[in-house]
């Protein structure tokens, strides 16, 4: 069976790839409206870890804006073959 972290971090993976604004609100709706506690989160080495890095790149500014990196995927994606990508209106 699956640990807590490991559901929670494939949930906010699945979270991260959804464009959907009316999926994405209704799961805000529903975790407002649960009883949840809200508690503090103890994070792992490797969370922390990734934090610096991320933490160490805005000071560095080695960052990108979405549209930016929108175009840059579908370009990778484009020249790695990997589907049938074009730029669409709301990329």
């Amino acid at each position: 069976m699956a640990t807590t972290n490991e559901i929670r971090n494939r949930v906010i993976e699945s979270l991260k790839a959804t464009k959907d604004p009316h999926y994405i609100k209704a799961l805000e709706d529903m975790i407002k409206t649960s009883n949840v506690e809200h508690s503090t989160i103890a994070l792992t080495e490797e969370q922390k870890t990734m934090l610096a890095m991320s933490d160490e790149d805005i000071k560095k500014e080695r960052v990108i804006d979405q549209e930016s990196l929108n175009e840059k995927e579908l370009e990778w994606l484009a020249k790695n073959k990997i589907g049938n990508y074009e730029k669409s209106p709301g990329f």
